[in-house]
């Protein structure tokens, strides 16, 4: 019994240093643990900056040739010659096909022998005239003359008659001749529109280019015979990807400049509306997932209806391709810029971080402490992005190492960068 009392005496007396020991090193942690001073976080900071900035439209959209022309012949017959390369560049009035013109060089011909015919009866139908009038004219002396003799009996009355009954066919047959100088006028003017004809349709065998363009793969060969509103008679060699099914020689695309279409929401209409009414609208051309400079156009049309399936309306955009960058079909990214806003203060795109209540940003007060603002945030201008209210131009605001700071927490500025550099750009171009 003594041995177990003096077992459970030593328990106890441990027991009670071991609390008292943990007593002890649970001070000393929790007043090492309010000594303890997080260390600055280090970051990267960057000025705010203010200047003019546009507000824009984005969209996806297709080239379109400005004009397109199919060449198709006029008048039937056999090409004789082709006079370019396929895919080459053509101006206006370029010579592209010959169809054969003897046909058509013949009934020129036959239209100006008719011409010729025609004023040969003129002249003798003139000299006729010109002969009849001359004896009514003698006639009419002679009637005269003989009236005053019948009156003085000098001569029989059946002879005075006889004179008068010769004076009157003699005006008839001047009145024929006249008539007859009259209807080859008429006639002349037939066989000069039948030259005329000839003309044009003998200028038919020679097919120009009707515009400044690129010419894309020919349909016929040398030999084809062709036909206006019909297929050409040979559907092999270049043209045998024709079919047969149009009278098109040759497609010729004009490029420069070319078209971008695309479209909006109808939630954007008004406002564009409004910003055309007040003025041209500029549109920025690229192409999708290049660094390339975006190519400036106008917006050159609206569509004066709201497509019922999708609620967009569609818009065209004009662009200078003089170096032919822009190809018809391809697909362009467009930004349709609407407005500007002058001074509007803008960041780097990497500086606002999301939480809970939106956007906010890390700004570095001058005791190097970082304040939490939230911000209402605009649009991307490039690397850069508007803010509408929560940073004054001239603040600096964290652009990296964001995770490591705490609201109020000091920081260390590292690598400092410079606000102007990423901000060239006003219109949002890298």
């Amino acid at each position: 019994m003594r041995n177990d009392k003096g077992w459970r005496s030593r328990f106890g007396v441990v027991l009670f240093l071991g609390g008292l020991s943990a007593v002890f090193f649970a001070g000393c942690a929790n007043k090492a643990q309010q000594n303890f001073e997080r260390p600055p976080a280090p970051v990267s900071v960057t000025v705010a900056i203010s200047q003019d900035v546009p507000t824009y439209l984005d969209a996806i959209g297709k080239t379109v040739a400005r004009e397109v022309v199919s060449i198709q012949p006029q008048v039937s017959g056999r090409i004789t010659q082709i006079h370019f390369t396929d895919g080459t560049d053509v101006k206006k009035g370029q010579m592209l096909f010959t169809i054969d013109t003897r046909p058509f060089e013949a009934s020129l011909r036959q239209a100006q022998a008719n011409v010729s015919r025609d004023n040969a009866l003129k002249k003798q139908a003139e000299a006729n005239l010109a002969r009849e009038i001359a004896q009514a004219k003698w006639g009419d002396v002679q009637v005269a003359r003989y009236r005053k003799l019948v009156e003085q009996g000098v001569i029989a009355r059946e002879q005075y008659e006889q004179l008068r009954a010769n004076q009157d066919s003699l005006n008839a047959n001047a009145d024929a001749d006249r008539a007859a100088v009259h209807s080859a006028d008429e006639a002349i003017k037939v066989d000069m529109a039948a030259v005329e004809s000839a003309k044009v349709q003998l200028s038919y065998c020679y097919i120009r280019s009707p515009i400044d363009g690129r010419a894309g793969q020919r349909l016929v060969d040398i030999g084809n015979v062709v036909n206006p509103g019909g297929s050409s008679g040979n559907s092999g060699g270049a043209g045998s990807g024709n079919s047969g099914s149009s009278n098109a020689l040759l497609v010729i695309e004009r490029l420069d400049p070319i078209y971008a279409d695309f479209t909006i929401s109808q939630n954007n209409l008004a406002e564009v509306q409004q910003q055309m009414a007040a003025g041209r609208l500029r549109a920025e051309v690229r192409f999708p997932d290049t660094s390339d400079e975006a190519v400036i156009g106008q917006l050159t049309f609206l569509n004066n209806v709201v497509e019922n399936t999708t609620g967009t309306v569609n818009l065209r955009a004009t662009i200078p391709n003089a170096g032919h960058r822009f190809w018809p079909g391809r697909f362009v990214n467009i930004r349709l810029v609407l407005n500007t806003i002058h001074q509007a203060v803008l960041v780097p795109a990497t500086a606002p971080q999301m939480s809970a209540k939106g956007s906010f940003v890390y700004v570095v007060k001058q005791d190097s402490t970082a304040e939490q603002r939230p911000v209402t945030l605009g649009q991307r201008q490039g690397d850069l992005i508007v803010v509408e209210n929560g940073v004054e131009s001239g603040e600096r605001v964290v652009v990296s190492g964001q995770l490591g700071v705490t609201p109020g927490g000091k920081v260390r500025l590292e690598q400092p960068r410079d606000a102007a550099s990423p901000a060239t750009d006003g219109n949002g171009g890298k």
